[in-house]
């Protein structure tokens, strides 16, 4: 069951929900200031499916409470690294891009139903998604957890406790239950994981103390940590490092010329550059690979 508390609106930290569509154009822009300019490479846009280059867009599906990755602007637009990411990825390929907002476990089902084009979301790439996707690889996150300010949190350590999350996340589905297995192995209470629909209602349950402690991808917790550094901290250092994937229909065409947009910017340095202008550069890669879960 998911778990929903009232959040005051003093440590709110993401805008109005919003659903629908945003077109942006193929420039992108990012929070920091500053354009990040890509041209057209004409290989990786000749690898593109027929029906894409046709509709000279890219529908994209994103679930933006996952800031600083991808959340809304003051007028519920999509915005985050992720965000200028895709805008530059698809002015490689000469297309435009239009943002599908949806709940995060929507996105990889309209991805194989064909309503959307690609899920982009700061999906974990693992074996599981991969059954059902393929991923596009570019960017390495760990899990890291915070705690209230002053406390003695040990992620390694947290049987009893009560650990906020986002549902869906690897965090809920894979890292959590693992962890509160192993205490009720050893024959300690289990965790109890505290879920919530989005990113900023799990933190503002850390903030306001209903949840001893938090977990999410690192440059969610830090992000988060540096939007409530009044009440929160990190709790250790970020482990289990894993790749982040572009969701694609299994087989399709499409991956291969992702790839090889996003390796042309690696190249150019337009992937560098919007990366450390959000401050998320450690988790760079310097190769774009295909479902690195299983072929890594």
């Amino acid at each position: 069951m998911r778990i929903k508390f009232a959040i005051p609106a003093l440590v709110v930290i993401s805008a109005l929900a919003l659903s629908g569509c945003v077109d942006n154009s193929t420039g992108t822009e990012t929070d920091g200031g500053g354009a990040v300019d890509v041209g057209i490479d004409s290989a990786a846009a000749a690898l593109l499916p027929d029906d894409v280059k046709a509709s000279g867009k890219l529908v994209i599906g994103i679930d933006p409470t996952y800031a600083p990755n991808e959340y809304k602007d003051d007028a519920g637009n999509p915005i985050g690294w992720e965000v200028d990411l895709g805008d530059a990825m698809a002015a490689k390929l000469g297309l435009e891009t239009q943002y599908e907002i949806s709940s995060f476990d929507k996105i990889i089902p309209s991805v194989t139903g064909g309503s959307y084009d690609i899920g982009l979301s700061s999906f974990t790439d693992n074996e599981e998604r991969e059954k059902s996707v393929d991923f596009v690889n570019y960017y390495e996150a760990g899990i890291q957890w915070a705690q209230q300010i002053g406390k003695d949190v040990d992620p390694a350590n947290a049987c009893g406790m009560t650990v906020a999350v986002q549902t869906t996340t690897y965090e809920e589905t894979d890292e959590l239950p693992a962890k509160s297995k192993e205490c009720t192995d050893a024959g300690k209470e289990p965790i109890n994981i505290l879920k919530f629909d989005k990113q900023d209602e799990a933190t503002n349950a850390l903030a306001l103390g209903r949840a001893d402690a938090m977990s999410a991808d690192s440059p969610i917790t830090q992000y988060a940590v540096s939007k409530v550094a009044d009440k929160i901290e990190l709790a250790g250092d970020s482990f289990d490092t894993a790749p982040y994937g572009i969701a694609v229909q299994k087989d399709s065409p499409l991956a291969a010329a992702l790839q090889a947009a996003l390796q042309s910017m690696i190249d150019d340095g337009s992937y560098k550059s919007i990366l450390e202008e959000w401050g998320v550069f450690s988790g760079a890669v310097s190769e774009i690979a295909i479902n690195a879960a299983t072929t890594s």
